[in-house]
């Protein structure tokens, strides 16, 4: 399986590397991004676990992390596809971006890439993601990255104790490719992103 890509122009995905700690731990601080870890993330030690997790489950092949870096190798984020079920070739897909790549396409060019490499090089099927109600800008990025509405899990988070509803979506790999920027766009889909209630 490839484990360096391009997504886009001046957009690649590669294997995270142990040289990438700092950049983890940079990315980790924002705090909008300590709900995207299982175990925080505040030191040297607790980036190179984290890092050393990536490379044991892609080892594993449960789960495939790619860094999204520009062209000068600069971590602009993150696209994942993990739980990974080989029996009926399907994978859930998460991604996250750094403060400073966010609204520039990073994570929607990323996950469409993901995405092809997924059904290509891993032999998946169906690719499921999940965004909280009130993350407009993540569904943003599963619908540009072709992945459509099919339903609402009610109360499925709690942060802080508060209970979120999150909206799935889903892509196979017998879907078009959806449009990439600069091209035009496919008529959109007849359901549209939820709002909260």
């Amino acid at each position: 399986m490839r484990d360096h890509l391009e997504a886009s122009p001046g957009l690649w995905l590669r294997r995270w590397s142990e040289g990438d700690a700092r950049a983890v731990l940079t990315a980790f601080a924002d705090p909008l991004m300590r709900e995207q870890a299982r175990e925080p993330v505040v030191s040297p030690g607790d980036a190179g676990r984290w890092l050393a997790g990536q490379r044991e489950r892609w080892r594993a092949g449960t789960a495939f992390a790619f860094a999204a870096v520009d062209e000068e190798d600069t971590v602009l984020g993150q696209v994942a596809v993990s739980a990974i079920d080989r029996r009926h070739s399907t994978g859930w897909v998460s991604y996250w971006t750094t403060r400073a790549a966010r609204g520039g396409g990073v994570a929607s060019g990323a996950c469409r890439s993901l995405a092809r490499w997924a059904f290509d090089d891993a032999g998946l099927f169906r690719l499921e993601l999940g965004h909280r109600v009130n993350n407009p800008a993540s569904c943003r990025v599963a619908r540009a990255a072709g992945f459509a509405v099919e339903g609402l899990q009610r109360q499925k988070l709690e942060y802080d104790g508060v209970r979120h509803d999150v909206e799935t979506h889903a892509r196979l790999a017998t879907d078009p490719e959806p449009a990439e920027a600069g091209r035009p766009a496919r008529p959109p889909a007849a359901r549209s992103c939820r709002r909260p209630t």
